[in-house]
């Protein structure tokens, strides 16, 4: 397993070791003593969630505050995502940066998200299930979220805007500026 930490402190791409025959391939997903010995923190996953999207497809930015936040091992089972991770520590010389990395079911990355941070993706390809543990369970009064567009933050979701398929909970999400944190 590869582990490289992003320009975010805390945030870590995962690279798995895999074994390919013509039989096909095996890898270890996951491993608790050595993921926690990799990102250099006592991580307890409790929930996996998965969800199926078409292209163009945004999921974004979602996060959970007070006791309730969440640390996020993500990955994708089919197709192709982009995955944002935002630094939303106000205390953090990146707070208001973003990393974006593209995860597939060819490249097998993974990628983890640690609490303080906001999550989202859009799928690139035709489809794409993706699959995440969390370390803390969901909370519907803790939930807070950011417009995908926002201004401040200016991602680059790679596709153009008439093919973002945006949920109408997500399009009146707040700006950074007026976001729960």
């Amino acid at each position: 397993m590869i582990v490289k930490e992003t320009k975010l402190k805390g945030c870590f791409v995962i690279e798995p070791a895999i074994f390919e025959d013509e039989r096909g391939y095996f890898m270890e997903s996951f491993n608790a003593l050595r993921f926690n010995s990799a990102i250099g923190s006592e991580i307890n996953f409790v929930q996996d969630n998965q969800s199926y999207s078409v292209k163009g497809v945004i999921r974004a930015i979602h996060y959970q505050i007070g006791e309730y936040a969440q640390s996020k091992l993500v990955r994708v089972l089919s197709g192709t995502v982009l995955d944002v991770a935002v630094d939303l520590r106000k205390d953090s010389p990146t707070y208001k940066e973003y990393v974006a990395v593209e995860l597939s079911s060819e490249n097998k990355k993974q990628f983890f998200i640690p609490k303080g941070f906001g999550h989202g993706f859009v799928v690139l390809s035709e489809s794409a299930e993706f699959f995440y543990k969390c370390d803390n369970y969901y909370n519907k009064e803790s939930e807070g979220g950011i417009i995908f567009s926002d201004p401040t933050l200016n991602i680059d979701w790679k596709l153009p805007h008439e093919q973002l398929i945006v949920s109408e909970k997500d399009q009146v999400l707040p700006t950074l500026e007026n976001a729960r944190l």
